[in-house]
């Protein structure tokens, strides 16, 4: 059976929480981390747009967070290891009902070179694409212009670039993508059943919840991108769109493919090569112009 197989699972075979108790996680999840960010990047935009033309706007993605260098390093990591507690929480809340959450998402390194040519594959496409909409924005004055790093240069500086392209890869593409789809998906299958829960979910090979049929399909693909697109906002409406267009591509993949592994690589390779690659990028006159 491949991961993309549906397999019924019995239903007294792991504990399966209630419809309420799921919403509660998504949202207590969400609020604590990009369903947050979503909220205050819709205020930042409505701000800036009333401020200023957009086109005329600067945003900084990875500032200085201290004058003294120790301390912006010591402030650096401190946010980016904060950052991944949500990843934390969600692990734990898949492997208290008695799933493995690395097995289940495909967060591992089983299949690494078969992942890795899925990602830079993707990487490429979606790289392409977010030059092209990021133009295209500009042009428009839809998009503020990006800075992809402003920390000051230090020994350190590249390293913790890379490190924060990690925390955003497995923030976003654990979170947004492999558990809210699990999740819309178990609750699609609880929906309209005559008694608490189906007597089979069905399932991936690997226990993760597949949303559908068609209808539910395109619910789960649409919740997961526009949640995507909603934390970009503070960015201007282009990379909203850009990043919509990106949830969309994403989701539908992921759920041909099961694995999560090829999408945080992609999306590292996006945010390297943004952040670290910023002078490179500059000098080209690809971003902030």
């Amino acid at each position: 059976m491949t991961a993309t197989e549906s397999a019924p699972h019995p239903a007294d075979t792991l504990r399966y929480p209630s419809r309420a108790v799921v919403w509660w996680e998504i949202i207590i999840v969400l609020a604590l981390s990009l369903g947050r960010s979503g909220v205050y990047a819709v205020v930042d935009l409505m701000q800036n747009a009333m401020t200023a033309p957009l086109r005329d706007q600067t945003t900084t993605l990875n500032p200085s967070l201290a004058n003294e260098e120790l301390f912006d390093l010591i402030r650096q990591l401190l946010s980016i290891g904060f950052s991944l507690v949500p990843v934390l929480l969600v692990c734990h809340l898949v492997w208290i009902y008695g799933r493995n959450p690395f097995r289940t998402f495909g967060l591992d390194f089983r299949r690494f070179w078969t992942d890795a040519g899925l990602g830079v594959t993707l990487f490429v496409v979606m790289g392409a694409g977010t030059l092209g909409v990021y133009a295209l924005g500009r042009t428009l004055g839809l998009t503020t212009a990006l800075v992809g790093s402003a920390m000051n240069e230090y020994w350190w500086t590249t390293p913790v670039l890379v490190l924060s392209a990690l925390r955003h890869s497995l923030l976003e593409e654990v979170i947004v993508l492999a558990w809210l789809l699990d999740r819309i998906g178990y609750l699609q299958q609880l929906r309209g059943t005559p008694t608490a829960r189906p007597k089979t979910f069905h399932t991936t090979a690997t226990g993760a919840f597949r949303p559908g049929p068609a209808a539910g399909l395109v619910a789960a693909v649409a919740v997961s991108a526009l949640v995507r697109a909603s934390y970009h906002l503070y960015q201007g409406i282009g990379p909203g769109v850009g990043n919509l267009i990106m949830g969309v591509v994403f989701a539908v993949v992921y759920l041909r493919y099961r694995r999560v592994m090829p999408f945080v690589y992609a999306h590292l390779l996006l945010d390297v090569a943004g952040f670290a690659g910023y002078p490179l990028l500059l000098r080209l006159g690809w971003f902030g112009g």
